[in-house]
C-alpha cells in the first residue's frame, strides 16, 4: 500500500503544480449526488482492506476504498453492524464514499448520523501530506473535529485514506408494524411515540401507510407491540432494506427532481403538492413535486430545516441549501487550509467551492 500512497502523493503534487482538478472516485455508486463532476478521475478503489477490527471495542478501521460488502461480511460474523445503516448500493459503495457523502439510512433516527460514528480519519491534503485526526495521533490546531467534518464534505477537503468508525451489536429482536394513517395523523403519532420509552428504530410513511420498526430486547419489543397495536408488516426485512437502498418504487422516477427535506420532526405537513415519503419520525421528508426550488427551500427554512435536491431535476438551482455568508466563509477557510490549490472535487458541493 505504500506504493499506492506514493502514487497518490505524486498525482496530487502534479495536479497542484498544474492546477488540474481531481475527481476522487471509489466505486462511483454516488456519482449522481451533488453538483457537476469535474476533473480527472483519482481512483481510490484499489486502496482497500480492513486494517483493524476489534469487536470487543466496537471499532473497525478500514481503507477508504473498502466496500461495504467486505465490511458488512466482517461485522456480520461477529453479529455487529454499521448502526447508521448507510445505503450499500449492492454492496459496492465504499467506506470513504459513504462518509464523504454523509448518507445514513432508516436507523439514523434512533442511533445518529454517519458523522456521529466517525472516530478518526487519515487524510492526504492538497500538499500531499498525510494527516491523522480523531482517534489517531494528531489534532487539528484550529480546534475542529476534522474527522467528523469529513462526513458530508463530498471529498472537497482532501483524499480520505482511512476511517475508523464505531459499530454496534445487532438487536436481539426486531418486529415491524403497519398502520393506516393520513400524513398529519402519522406525524402526530410518531412524535407522540417519540416521547415514550419505546424501542422504535425506524419509521416510514407513504401513501396512507405508516410502517414502524421495533428493535431491542425481546421483552421490550413484545411490550411495545402490545401497547402500540397495529398489524404486522409483511416482508419487513425486505421493506426496510429497500428503503435503505432507495430501491422502492417511490425512488424510481426522479427525472423531475427528488428533494430531501431535513426538518424538525414536529414540523407540520407541507403543502407543496406532489408525492412524499416521510422517514425518521418526521425529520426526513422525501418529496417529488413540480414546485419550484425557491418555494421548496422557503418552506423548509420556515419549518426550521433545509432542502437538498437529492437526485435528478435541474441542478442549476443548486443541489445543496445555499449557505449564509458567515457559514460560507468558514467553509471557504477550511477548503483553503486543506486544499489551497482547489484541486479536490471542485464544484461538487457548490459551484464556487
Amino acid at each position: 500500500m505504500q506504493q499506492q500512497l506514493q502514487q497518490f502523493k505524486d498525482r496530487i503534487a502534479s495536479a497542484t503544480a498544474s492546477k488540474t482538478a481531481l475527481r476522487i472516485k471509489g466505486s462511483g455508486t454516488k456519482d449522481w449526488y451533488g453538483q457537476s463532476l469535474q476533473g480527472e478521475v483519482l481512483d481510490t478503489s484499489a486502496y482497500s482492506g480492513i486494517i483493524e477490527y476489534d469487536p470487543t471495542e466496537l471499532v473497525i478501521t478500514a481503507r477508504a476504498g473498502t466496500t461495504l460488502r467486505e465490511i458488512g461480511k466482517a461485522l456480520s460474523e461477529k453479529n455487529q453492524m454499521l448502526a447508521f445503516e448507510p445505503p450499500r448500493f449492492d454492496g459496492m459503495a465504499t467506506l470513504g464514499g459513504i462518509i464523504a457523502s454523509g448518507l445514513s439510512g432508516p436507523r439514523r433516527m434512533a442511533v445518529g448520523a454517519a458523522r456521529d460514528f466517525v472516530l478518526g480519519a487519515v487524510l492526504m491534503d492538497g500538499k500531499g501530506e498525510v494527516l491523522h485526526f480523531g482517534g489517531q495521533v494528531m489534532k487539528n490546531v484550529a480546534g475542529y473535529d476534522v474527522s467528523r467534518l469529513l462526513a458530508g464534505s463530498m471529498g472537497t477537503l482532501g483524499l480520505m485514506l482511512e476511517v475508523s468508525v464505531k459499530v454496534l451489536p445487532r438487536p436481539f429482536a426486531q418486529h415491524s408494524l403497519v398502520f393506516a394513517l393520513s400524513e398529519q395523523e402519522a406525524l402526530h403519532q410518531v412524535n407522540l411515540w417519540g416521547g415514550q420509552p419505546l424501542p422504535i428504530s425506524a419509521t416510514s410513511w407513504h401513501d396512507g401507510q405508516l410502517a414502524v420498526r421495533l428493535s431491542g430486547a425481546q421483552a421490550a419489543v413484545d411490550a411495545a407491540i402490545k401497547k402500540m397495536g397495529g398489524a404486522e408488516l409483511a416482508n419487513a426485512d425486505a421493506y426496510w432494506d429497500s428503503l435503505r437502498e432507495q430501491s422502492q418504487a417511490f425512488f424510481a422516477d426522479a427525472s423531475d427532481g427528488l428533494w430531501r427535506l431535513s426538518v424538525p420532526s414536529i414540523a407540520p405537513a407541507f403543502k407543496l403538492g406532489g408525492e412524499q415519503l416521510i422517514e425518521w419520525g418526521g425529520a426526513q421528508r422525501w418529496l417529488k413535486t413540480t414546485a419550484d426550488a425557491a418555494s421548496i427551500r422557503a418552506a423548509a427554512i420556515e419549518a426550521g430545516g433545509h432542502a437538498t435536491l437529492f437526485k435528478g431535476g435541474d441542478k442549476s438551482v443548486g443541489v445543496f441549501q445555499p449557505l449564509q455568508p458567515a457559514l460560507a466563509r468558514i467553509h471557504h477557510n477550511l477548503k483553503n487550509a486543506f486544499d489551497p490549490a482547489g484541486i479536490f472535487n471542485p464544484g461538487r458541493m457548490y459551484p464556487d467551492f
